[in-house]
């Protein structure tokens, strides 16, 4: 948890060969899983966010343990962050509209 924003930066370009640049959020634990950083890159610079908790650990999700970056949606993130259980979270049926077919 040393390295600042050129140090994660790296990180993003050499270990998941992604664009630090693209306007997403990176996502950084430590080995216990009681401290994260947020890497963010807004239209100015980029952001460095930092959380150390100071009871228990975040709770990953389970497909990290196969492979080594995921993408998560924002709601998912912020269940992280706030150390909200995944397992137990239950999504309601939410209405979607669908946009007319496009008519020749």
């Amino acid at each position: 948890m040393r390295r600042g924003f050129e140090g994660l930066a790296g990180l993003v370009t050499s270990a998941l060969a992604r664009a630090p640049l693209s306007g997403d959020v990176y996502v950084f634990f430590n080995r216990r899983l009681d401290r994260l950083k947020l890497l963010v890159r807004d239209h100015t610079g980029f952001w460095i966010y930092y959380k150390r908790l100071e009871h228990g650990t975040f709770q990953l999700p389970p497909q990290l343990a196969d492979q080594p970056s995921l993408d998560v949606p924002g709601e998912g993130l912020m269940m992280i962050i706030e150390c909200i259980e995944l397992a137990s979270v239950k999504r309601r049926v939410r209405y979607h509209h669908l946009a007319p077919a496009d008519s020749p």
